[in-house]
């Protein structure tokens, strides 16, 4: 038995790729048809367990409401399954006749997925659905934290998969994971992807493994109230939004740019809908519990209920309080309330113009949001795209909740819990990822035109310099140089 946990830890997971890669080799021969049916009986299962799974994640992780994990459950499962059903991932998947040009899918193989603690069942079964979706095995790394839960979720998946016709073997995990067990399996040599979804250290390893990767970038998303919007519906659904599971989405709004000429109104709002505004000393209680060593996240906030950090705090606030609201004008690293804060906590900056609100919300994503979301709350289209254009992100989300929109939950987004943040972000993608991004393409093309090749005449074509030439005529110049030399030398001799 092995003790060391990183050899452990390692060995589980040379042990799942090999049983993963077995098995995946058996699973390449399997139709659309049969795999359409085991990822419909792992939506299913997954489905039908979603509030147990829920209960299981926050017990194991303390983090998140159970009610609302339920819901990241339903969306990973039967959401994602419904996005997905009709794709074509198998064989032919496009024949443009015009083109004389068929598009011929096939799977990258084995797929190395490492989950966060802050999603972990739901990200399990929507990365199981859409690796198996596309012809592929997977192993999990699943976070140190949130081992148990995880591992739930994937035997659900598993179970359902191989009563409905998979290998036994093509979901797999490691079940004792540490940072060299995870990098362990990251390098693999029959891993062919990596789907890396957490901090950004845990991003930069997988992209420096030597093997394709799709990671994300953080989110500190900024929710702009324009003086155009309907004030009433966009705080109420900003305060939706960052409570929902305490704020560990990583779309979730992190801080409110309002326009002045609407921010009377949107700070009555809040109050109704239960956000506690903290000044002076309690503010600057709140921000040492943010951020306790400069420039970093504590994370005993992460994914705590608004009154449970107010008391860590030593703040005093009704026990209806929702969501602590503190007004700011610096931005930066160092000052906690312009960070991420992955907890139920909003920074709230005031926009004298349209172009200043542009300048604010550009800023808070220079401090950690490049690439990923946005959130806009007005009725004048036209500047919705205006200010849509000039932002350095990847999903624009617009009168609606920022955490569940950008996932696809209230809008028309694929539903994903990997979102790209693109060139913005250093991402290779800015889509949600889905199933269409785990196959590749063979690409069979018809010679459709013409091309006449003309013989070579022109007078000025490079002739015959070629270092062989060179070289046979230097010898031979050599060669009787020295049979001159030898017989020179032979006469004065014979003398």
């Amino acid at each position: 038995m092995i003790k060391d946990q990183d050899l452990l830890s390692i060995q589980e997971a040379r042990d799942a790729v090999m049983a993963a890669s077995s098995a995946q080799k058996k699973f390449s021969s399997f139709s659309q048809e049969q795999v359409d049916r085991i990822i419909e009986a792992i939506a299913q299962a997954a489905f039908e367990q979603a509030e147990n799974l829920a209960i299981l994640a926050v017990t194991e992780t303390q983090m998140g409401v159970i009610e609302h994990k339920k819901i990241k459950n339903e969306l990973a499962s039967k959401g994602v399954y419904e996005s997905i059903r009709n794709e074509k991932t198998i064989g032919i998947i496009q024949e443009d006749s015009v083109a004389q040009q068929i598009e011929i899918a096939y799977p990258y193989g084995v797929i190395a997925a490492v989950s966060p603690v802050t999603n972990p069942t739901a990200t399990a079964i929507y990365k199981t659905l859409i690796a198996l979706k596309a012809q592929n095995a997977i192993v999990f790394s699943p976070h140190p934290t949130a081992v148990n839960c995880t591992i739930e979720a994937l035997k659900i998946c598993q179970q359902a998969a191989v009563r409905a016709g998979a290998p036994e073997d093509l979901i797999q995990w490691i079940a004792h994971p540490t940072l060299k067990g995870t990098e362990a399996l990251m390098q693999h040599k029959d891993v062919q992807l990596i789907l890396a979804t957490g901090g950004s250290g845990l991003v930069k390893a997988a992209y420096s493994s030597g093997k394709p990767a799709y990671g994300v970038g953080p989110g500190n998303v900024p929710a702009y109230i324009d003086r155009t919007a309907n004030i009433a519906s966009a705080v109420q659904q900003i305060m939706d939004s960052k409570s929902f599971d305490n704020s560990t989405i990583c779309a979730t709004e992190q801080a409110i740019v309002v326009h002045q000429d609407v921010k009377d109104q949107v700070m009555i709002a809040l109050a109704n809908n239960g956000a506690v505004l903290l000044k002076g000393a309690d503010k600057e209680k709140l921000a040492k519990v943010i951020s306790p060593v400069p420039r970093t996240l504590n994370s005993k906030i992460v994914g705590k209920p608004a009154t449970v950090i107010a008391k860590m705090a030593n703040i005093n606030v009704p026990s209806s309080t929702r969501v602590l609201v503190a007004e700011e004008h610096l931005i930066g690293k160092e000052h906690p309330f312009s960070m991420e804060k992955l907890s139920p906590i909003l920074g709230i900056y005031t926009a004298n113009s349209h172009e200043d609100a542009v300048s604010i919300c550009q800023q808070l994503l220079d401090v950690g949001g490049r690439g990923h979301s946005l959130a806009i709350h007005a009725q004048d289209e036209r500047f919705v795209k205006e200010f849509a254009a000039q932002m350095p992100v990847s999903r624009i989300l617009v009168n609606t909740l920022a955490s569940v929109g950008a996932a696809g939950g209230t809008t028309s987004l694929m539903p994903s819990f990997t979102l790209g943040c693109g060139a913005y972000g250093g991402n290779i993608t800015s889509d949600n990822i889905s199933a269409r991004h785990l196959i590749n393409k063979k690409r069979v093309a018809y010679g459709i035109k013409e091309l006449s090749i003309p013989k070579p005449q022109h007078p000025k074509n490079i002739q015959d310099t070629s270092p062989s030439f060179q070289v046979n005529e230097e010898a031979q110049w050599n060669a009787t140089m020295i049979q001159k030399i030898v017989e020179e030398i032979v006469t004065k001799l014979s003398v």
